[in-house]
Formats: C-alpha cells, sequence, structure tokens
C-alpha cells in the first residue's frame, strides 16, 4: 500500500493552514514590544495594588483590635489571591 495519497492531503492541509495563519497575521499584527511591556506592567500593578491593599487594612485592623499579625497575614494572602484571579481574568480577555 502507497501513503503517496495520505501524505499529499497532509501536504496540502499544512499549505492551507499556514495560508490562514499568514492571512491573520497580516489583519492582526504582532504588537510593538512598548505594548508587550505595558501589558506586563498593567498584570503586576494588577496584582500588587490588592496584596497591598490587604497588607495596610490588615495592619490596621491588628492595631485596632490587637491580635498580631492574624488580620494582616490573612487579608494578604487574600489580596493576593485576589490579584492573582484578576491578572488571569485580564489575560484571558486579551
Amino acid at each position: 500500500m502507497s501513503d503517496a495519497p495520505r501524505d499529499g492531503n497532509h501536504l496540502g492541509e499544512a499549505a492551507r493552514k499556514e495560508a490562514e495563519r499568514a492571512e491573520l497575521l497580516a489583519h492582526d499584527p504582532e504588537p510593538s514590544l512598548a505594548r508587550r511591556f505595558g501589558q506586563i506592567g498593567i498584570l503586576g500593578w494588577m496584582i500588587v495594588i490588592p496584596v497591598l491593599v490587604g497588607i495596610f487594612a490588615g495592619s490596621w485592623l491588628d492595631r485596632l483590635l490587637g491580635t498580631g499579625i492574624t488580620l494582616a497575614a490573612a487579608l494578604t494572602f487574600a489580596g493576593a489571591a485576589l490579584g492573582l484571579w484578576l491578572a488571569f481574568r485580564w489575560m484571558h480577555e486579551q
């Protein structure tokens, strides 16, 4: 048995997919380096800000209630979880 017809189909399919990729790239070019750095900066702040809010709010509540570092640790963890979730959601929307 010969595999030649199947190889021809694979080659035609690969060429068609490459043409589709080239057309998509022509309509939607790769973002610039500055845009990539901007996206990285947004992701960083999206994670850092909820963590900082958790630290400051937890420290303030700990001082107010005299609970040591319990609330600061809990709210820092909650802020990190929130920031990572927001970043994950933002990345999938892009």
